[in-house]
């Protein structure tokens, strides 16, 4: 219990493999600063997410690993276990990449050994082509993308691994909202492809996180 106000989830991990982390867009800075207090106390690792500006500011002076882009924060970091899996994550342009540092942190935070491949959206086709052999060697890809989704189609069209998509909420007229991009996912005839949430980094990541603990036990921490 934090306060009066958050009864925190402490067996959610043990339980289902992914630990409780915590939305912060709608909490106050005294709720959030009371989150932090608990799982110092029990030494515990924990991930905020949805950081707002202002608590950002106002939490400045907390123990904690903040991203400012990725509206995240880390305190007590698990250590990376010795078998981690890889997770490649490929966002298709610098405005996708809020929403694909928050899946890179939280992949990293559940232990998975994931490696960024920022700005390689098929509006300059060449800038996939090149990074393409070692996108290609991950066993699974979380790929970012807002407009009209493409890339996900084309990614799925040209590796092994699963691939899962994360439309975002960058564009305008009918792809405001992420709606084209979520539609793109969806409707792909490209084989392999599983759809988060728009914007849904955190959840990606946490499927990541199952997929591949589950396809080989022995690589969870």
């Amino acid at each position: 219990m934090t306060g009066s106000h958050t009864v925190m989830d402490w067996e959610r991990g043990a339980r289902t493999g992914v630990p409780e982390v915590v939305f912060a867009q709608s909490k106050t800075e005294a709720q959030l600063r009371d989150i932090v207090a608990a799982h110092q106390s029990r030494n515990l690792p924990l991930l905020l997410t949805r950081l707002t500006d202002a608590h950002l500011a106002a939490l400045s002076d907390l123990s904690v690993a903040f991203d400012a882009l990725a509206r995240t924060g880390v305190l007590n970091a698990p250590e990376m276990p010795a078998r981690a899996p890889r997770l490649g994550i490929v966002s298709a342009g610098t405005s996708d990449l809020p929403v694909a540092l928050e899946a890179f942190h939280t992949a990293r935070f559940l232990g998975l050994d994931a490696e960024l491949f920022p700005d390689l959206g098929v509006a300059g086709l060449w800038r996939l082509q090149d990074r393409l052999e070692e996108v290609a060697a991950f066993p699974l890809l979380i790929a970012v993308a807002g407009m009209e989704g493409a890339l996900f189609s084309v990614l799925a069209g040209l590796v092994r691994a699963p691939v899962i998509a994360v439309p975002t909420s960058v564009g305008y007229g009918v792809s405001e909202g992420g709606k084209a991009a979520l539609s793109s996912a969806l409707a792909s005839c490209a084989p392999g492809i599983v759809t988060v949430n728009i914007d849904n980094g955190f959840g990606a990541a946490a499927a990541a996180r199952k997929f591949l603990t589950l396809s080989d036990p022995q690589s969870e921490g």
